[in-house]
């Protein structure tokens, strides 16, 4: 491979390189193998290969040229495959595709192949989506045992043990999207499956909801259910009470989303191939059953020049450019991943789906001085995506003239018009949560999450983390000052802030300065012109009425939307605290306080303190509510000592689970004494209860909880931020999670749940 004659540099961030070194980056063990420049050229070089398969003759210098066009808008953070390109391509697993489809169908033997099939999907790196509206209802007939069915819920519960189970080597998380009819009898046990918060935890879930529905709900009529094994009417429900019962759960906890999913089948490229049942677990990309998609990302902040006066606008040229480069890498990849069954990589190379997208959009529109709640930032958000929508289709066309129609072209729409294509579809709005990171622009289509975060580093120091256009601004306008920024991250927005000019307040939006219909209408916008679906959160405050949220559904259904996920300020937490009682309900009536049970997914992290009876393991585990269990182990030694603080962490644990203040339990372990004090890190280690003691004080010391709390009871420490809109913490780095693109990220270290 070739190197540049002048090097130029690599704009990355701290946190572009901290989740660059933690998942991107090849590794043996602790040992990093290759820097972010090497990352882009094994892609770009292992992308590039694909064009032999087309032309044979194909010189090395021609090959050298389109490897460096790869190359460089990577480098340039211009573009950005997903994830999986970016970590498996020039690997051994080369499994470049980051979202997929499997069907159910209704038999034992089916549903297993398919729990078979998506273990092997998340150990390759992939994500999964289901539509359980094939199987049979609870309690229906069972002919070949003459017993009853268990139904769909009970399945998605083996899916979710399943996804749980299967390791990805701490890069990327399994994640699966639930789909069921609005029509399945089931329907209701679906919808509040999810309001206890510790179930199908590896799951984001959504109702296909049809057109007869939402006609029935206008029309306040009745609907029929219908059962999938007869293909007979089930019994009939009133609609709007179902859209009802949706709203209200999607208030309490952010889901169930709602996809149409006749409108998505309305713009079926290959219809004769099937219905599409299902979508990937953002639910931004519809597929048909063995169907995947290679998403990629355009940068919009570097699609912004100078014009006329110095007044920034919009780099149409460079845009086009990218766009065409961008759909040629992408179906590249096609060519050049190794799918995890032949069945996929089947439906896959015959519909070479595409999928196109954008992040920065907000960043863009700062440099244009554009508001994002304007009708100019809406009527720009048209204009810039279908510019994209246009050129990635001439891109398809070009390459169709080149190297062929996709195979299934006669089974497609645009086999009416005669229109050669390369790719079924080529435009996706997908989340860039840790895209977005790597090139330091804001979120897909989302505004400006926050403008100032807190960091919270392991040895306790904040770092104040501020968006670099709004530092820029600040120093150049003079009113930069840390202490301010401290206060904005804690507020969470700078309107209505006296040190900050009007005119910047205007520009720099964040999600909460957005009304629900402004965020809608933005989705609604992008979609007009995309392919696929968009991945975009519409946000709601704490105050917000479940009326509020049935608005946007409603407005969602009549802009056009594919489908609409909200989520509300701390509705996470407010559904634990709904569907599990608190410390008062729990007493019996003898005035007893019965223990919340433990839940079955818990997050921590284990500490190694020295004893005078050897080394003590520590580990501390919290739920949503806040910590909820200690275990304490004596490395190799048995004995007393063993059995005494085991003891100790069983009924530590016990208190954390009744609801019983930290700072309480803390003053009955600390300063007991035993006859072998120890000095661990400069620190006197009394006792094994001491040392207890001391790892809790740590564990919050370092940040861990997202909040000082057990039980129902609430006090101060862990992560100095803002609280709007905080989905907990990081697994991985113990600073806070954001909710958003319908999925959660740790901006700094670069975990999400959808991976």
């Amino acid at each position: 491979m070739a190197n540049d004659m002048v090097k130029p540099v690599l704009n990355l961030s701290q946190n572009a390189l901290n989740v660059l070194k933690k998942r991107y980056l090849r590794r043996d063990g602790d040992k990093l193998l290759e820097e972010p420049e090497e990352m882009f050229r094994r892609v770009a070089h292992n992308i590039t290969q694909a064009e032999k398969k087309y032309d044979n003759n194909i010189s090395p210098e021609k090959l050298q040229q389109m490897e460096d066009v790869f190359y460089t808008m990577m480098f340039n953070l211009e573009f950005l495959p997903n994830s999986p390109t970016l970590m498996n391509a020039g690997r051994d697993l080369q499994q470049l595709s980051a979202c997929f489809v499997l069907p159910i169908e209704d038999s034992m033997e089916g549903i297993f192949e398919t729990i078979k099939h998506s273990a092997l999907i998340h150990k390759s790196g992939g994500g999964t989506g289901f539509s359980f509206s094939r199987l049979r209802p609870r309690n229906d007939n069972v002919q070949t045992t003459g017993g009853v069915a268990s139904g769909p819920i009970s399945f998605m519960r083996v899916f979710n043990a399943a996804t749980e189970a299967v390791k990805q080597g701490g890069t990327r998380r399994g994640a699966n999207m639930g789909i069921l009819r609005v029509d399945h009898p089931d329907i209701i046990d679906f919808i509040t499956s999810k309001q206890n918060t510790t179930e199908f935890t590896n799951f984001n879930i959504s109702v296909a909801i049809t057109e007869k529905f939402m006609e029935a709900v206008q029309k306040d009529e009745e609907y029929d259910l219908m059962n999938p094994r007869t293909k007979e009417p089930f019994k009939k429900l009133r609609a709007r009470e179902i859209f009802d019962l949706i709203v209200e759960n999607a208030w309490k906890t952010g889901e169930p989303g709602i996809i149409f999913i006749d409108r998505i089948n309305k713009d079926n490229p290959t219809p004769e191939l099937g219905e599409i049942e299902s979508t990937n677990p953002c639910g931004e990309q519809p597929l048909l059953p063995y169907e995947s998609c290679n998403l990629g990302s355009i940068n919009l902040a570097k699609m912004v020049k100078q014009g006329d006066g110095n007044v920034s606008i919009v780099d149409y040229d460079n845009l086009r450019k990218t766009i065409h480069n961008a759909v040629r890498f992408l179906d590249n990849v096609i060519e050049m991943s190794a799918f995890p069954l032949p069945q996929i990589e089947k439906m896959t190379r015959s519909n070479r789906k595409i999928g196109l997208g954008v992040m920065g959009f907000a960043d863009m529109l700062i440099q244009l001085k554009v508001p994002y709640n304007s009708e100019e930032a809406l009527n720009l958000a048209g204009e810039i995506m279908g510019f994209i929508e246009k050129e990635s289709k001439n891109a398809s066309i070009d390459l169709a003239k080149e190297r062929g129609s996709f195979q299934n072209f006669q089974l497609s729409v645009y086999n009416k018009n005669d229109t050669p294509m390369r790719n079924a579809t080529t435009t996706t709005i997908a989340p860039t949560g840790t895209l977005s990171i790597i090139a330091n622009c804001s979120s897909g289509v989302e505004p400006l999450y926050a403008i100032s975060y807190i960091r919270t580093c392991l040895d306790n120091t904040k770092m104040i983390e501020v968006n670099s256009y709004f530092e820029k601004i600040a120093k150049e306008r003079g009113f930069w000052d840390n202490g301010l920024m401290e206060k904005i991250a804690e507020k969470g927005s700078i309107h209505e802030m006296q040190e900050i000019p009007e005119d910047i307040q205007k520009i720099f939006i964040t999600a909460h300065d957005i009304t629900p219909i402004g965020h809608l209408k933005m989705q609604a916008m992008f979609q007009k012109n995309t392919d696929n679906a968009v991945s975009k959160t519409v946000n709601f405050s704490k105050n917000a009425t479940i009326d509020d949220v049935k608005e946007v559904f409603i407005l969602a259904y009549r802009e056009g939307c594919k489908g609409v996920t909200v989520y509300r300020d701390g509705s996470r937490e407010n559904q634990v605290l709904s569907t599990k009682k608190n410390a008062e309900q729990q007493k019996t009536d003898a005035g007893k306080i019965i223990p919340r049970p433990r839940p079955s997914v818990t997050i921590g992290r284990t500490q190694k303190i020295g004893t005078g009876c050897g080394s003590l393991y520590v580990t501390i585990n919290e739920d949503e509510k806040g910590l909820c269990e200690v275990f304490a182990q004596m490395g190799k030694s048995g004995g007393c000592a063993a059995s005494q603080s085991e003891a100790t962490s069983r009924l530590v644990s016990l208190a954390l689970r009744s609801g019983v203040d930290i700072d309480s339990i803390l003053k009955q372990l600390k300063g007991i004494r035993c006859p072998s004090p120890f000095w661990d890190n400069g620190n006197m280690v009394l006792s094994c209860p001491d040392a207890i003691a001391k790892a809790i004080e740590r564990y919050f010391a370092n940040g861990e909880p997202s909040t000082k709390k057990n039980g129902n009871g609430n006090g101060n420490g862990g992560i100095k931020t803002r609280t709007k809109d905080l989905a907990g913490m990081c697994p991985d780095c113990s600073n806070v999670l954001e909710y958003v693109e319908d999925c959660v990220l740790c901006r700094f270290c670069g975990y999400s749940k959808c991976g």
